[in-house]
């Protein structure tokens, strides 16, 4: 009996308990814990000042700048700047940013080469407590040595040859500052008013780093044409919509014998060399003719054509067509 009496009392104690809430045997809840704060996002642009041209380029020895813009700015952060030239890194430093303003911050570092060659920067923010990893890479820079002659070769001279291409001067892209590269630098001086010499230097590059020597078209409706230019003695080709395509040095009419001004059209072609030593004649009135010749000195010189180096004549020569429009200007 005494047993049955306990498993009686078992029962009761059992219904007890089970008429209770069913909340009673909830487990207490966990202590709520606030998450840590994610580190900042962070987006990294690079830009270079005191350089010029296109391609971009600075003289050697000469000091530029490399300014980074951070976006968000976060307090206490810094960058690593690495320098490199032509793929071999030259310098690395570490650098604060700091408050800019507008939630950015920025840096900026004062860099000279003491060698020509392609210069990159990369910033690169390593990872912390409060603003995450981000980098970036400048565009490249050349440095180049900017004294440079008949016979000079290398990067510089690529460099030159093809900002004059860039503003459209008919120059070769082989290096070497050849003869064809002397008279294209000749041109270029002439439309910047420099002594017109075959060399380069600091004048010349300080004007095409500031985008100077453009052609400016005077006839933009004459449609295909050629533009003589008699005040700066270049000859210009124009395409459609007033489009430069190439600038030539040229020699014109001395003042004896002046090259006649006005709009003109190309009546007859004569190729090859003539009696006269003029070579891939284009005559565009009278006996006035767009050729290559022998002599073609920096001033005007000629009888009245509008004379151009020989290694220049067959590709205008082929350009130039018959009822081709010739605007003659001072």
């Amino acid at each position: 009996m005494k047993g049955i009496r306990s498993a009686a009392g078992l029962g009761a104690a059992l219904g007890s308990l089970l008429a209770l809430p069913a909340g009673a045997f909830a487990e207490a809840p966990a202590p709520a814990v606030t998450p840590a704060s994610a580190p900042a996002p962070g987006r990294l642009q690079l830009a270079w000042q005191r350089v010029g041209g296109n391609p971009l380029f600075a003289g050697v020895g000469r000091s530029v700048v490399v300014r980074g813009i951070i976006t968000p700015y976060v307090a206490g952060q810094s960058v690593t700047v690495a320098i490199s030239r032509d793929g071999r890194r030259i310098s690395t430093g570490a650098v604060a940013v700091v408050a800019l303003g507008n939630e950015t911050g920025g840096f900026h570092i004062s860099f000279s080469s003491g060698g020509a060659g392609y210069v990159t920067v990369r910033a690169t923010h390593e990872a912390t407590a409060a603003q995450a990893a981000f980098s970036a890479t400048s565009a490249g820079v050349h440095f180049v040595h900017q004294n440079l002659g008949l016979g000079a070769s290398g990067a510089s001279v690529r460099v030159l040859q093809a900002e004059l291409a860039g503003l459209h001067y008919f120059v070769p892209q082989n290096g070497v500052l050849d003869e064809a590269t002397g008279q294209a630098l000749v041109a270029y001086r002439k439309m910047t008013g420099l002594a017109r010499i075959p060399y380069a230097g600091g004048q010349v590059f300080a004007r095409l780093a500031a985008g100077a020597g453009a052609f400016h078209v005077r006839y933009r409706r004459d449609g295909r044409h050629v533009e003589a230019d008699l005040t700066r003695q270049v000859l210009a080709e124009i395409e459609p919509g007033g489009r430069v395509r190439e600038i030539y040095t040229m020699s014109s009419g001395k003042p004896s014998t002046p090259t006649v001004l006005g709009r003109f059209r190309v009546y007859r072609k004569e190729p090859g060399i003539n009696s006269h030593g003029m070579v891939d004649s284009s005559y565009f009135i009278s006996g006035y003719a767009i050729h290559g010749y022998a002599e073609v000195p920096t001033f005007a010189a000629s009888h009245g054509c509008l004379r151009i180096p020989i290694p220049d004549a067959p590709a205008v020569y082929a350009w130039v067509g018959e009822g081709m429009p010739v605007d003659v200007y001072n």
